[in-house]
């Protein structure tokens, strides 16, 4: 939990507000992997893609 405290003080004192999409994209496909890897959700994942 620290550290996400310490990436938004970052974020905040160095005006890098461009990086938070990036970082909600990688948390949405990070999330995407693990729901797919052996989960009864994983046929309808595949069907985005």
């Amino acid at each position: 939990m620290a550290f996400l405290l310490e990436l938004v003080a970052f974020m905040r004192a160095r005006k890098k507000y461009w990086l938070l999409p990036i970082l909600v994209m990688m948390v949405l496909f990070g999330g995407l992997i693990v729901l797919s890897q052996g989960s009864a959700v994983a046929p309808f994942i595949y069907t985005l893609f």
